[in-house]
């Protein structure tokens, strides 16, 4: 279950320390945006110390530098024969971008006597390019389990002022959960960067979550427990789906094919959507499955 994840900067040892006891379900260790070019090498080395003597009790994600750049591979080398759970290459553009990364990931574990595909991938999408290429990144290899949207360099791309209401970014975020949910992964949406404005927080997670993704992406620790809490099921959401699954063992065993409940018809996509819910809830911890 990943509903949160939280970007910490790899150049600090503090938060580096810290990146596991605040709630979120993963923390994204930054070796990109975070880290001025000089200090590249020692937060790499950093970064590589903290996930081998912390030993997360969260999701662990490397934000790596973009592959246009001579650090890329140097993070690899440090970070991948760790295993981490991720690694987060930014500014995809093209599912050859992603072919690049896989194919330098998969001499590594070769290398180090890992199983080939033990590092998933979840691809940070920041360019109109990347966006209008989203399916065929999403699909490109197995080794991409999610993509997460970068608003802030999107718009720069789209050369559109960013704003909090996120209007200018609606048609990227519809077109990346459809592209995701196409392809079969997960979408994380962008970090709503106005640590200070927390009920802006809470609609922009409560409209991603409108809109089909997964869970949210953050770089503010107080912003955390909301989206955990936005992108969880409701008590209420849990009942319901126990009593659509209830209602559908109840017909078959009558040998009923047309049910209903309060009401309502419980047709596959009502099915589904329950089964989700409450495969979410066992994954929390706050259902105990029979």
């Amino acid at each position: 279950m990943r509903r949160s994840m939280i970007f910490m900067p790899g150049n600090n040892p503090g938060m580096l320390l810290n990146a596991d006891i605040l709630g979120a379900d993963a923390a994204i260790l930054d070796l990109e945006d975070a880290v001025s070019p000089a200090e590249k090498d020692a937060a790499r080395i950093l970064v590589r110390n903290a996930i081998k003597t912390l030993k997360y009790k969260c999701e662990v994600c490397v934000r790596i530098n973009s592959i246009d750049t001579t650090f890329w591979k140097e993070d690899l080398d440090e970070i991948l024969p760790l295993r981490p759970d991720l690694i987060m290459p930014p500014k995809i553009s093209t599912a050859q971008d992603v072919l690049v990364v896989d194919a330098y990931m998969t001499e590594l574990e070769k290398k180090h006597g890992m199983e080939v595909g033990t590092v998933k991938l979840i691809p940070l999408i920041e360019t109109a390019l990347g966006i209008e290429n989203a399916y065929a990144i999403a699909s490109s290899c197995p080794r991409v389990a999610a993509m997460l949207l970068g608003g802030e360099d999107l718009t720069a791309d789209l050369q559109c002022k960013r704003t909090k209401e996120g209007k200018e970014i609606f048609y990227s975020r519809s077109r990346m959960v459809v592209a995701a949910r196409a392809a079969g992964v997960d979408c994380y949406d962008t970090p709503f960067t106005d640590v200070n404005d927390d009920e802006g927080l809470r609609e922009d997670a409560a409209f991603a979550k409108a809109l089909g993704f997964t869970g949210k992406s953050s770089i503010s620790p107080r912003h955390v427990a909301d989206i955990n809490r936005i992108f969880s099921p409701t008590q209420a959401d849990i009942e319901y789906a126990q009593e659509v699954m209830e209602t559908i063992r109840v017909a078959k065993e009558q040998g009923k094919g047309v049910v209903s409940l309060r009401g309502k018809m419980i047709d596959a996509p009502i099915v589904t959507r329950a089964r989700q819910v409450l495969e979410m809830a066992k994954a929390m911890g706050v259902l105990i499955d029979e």
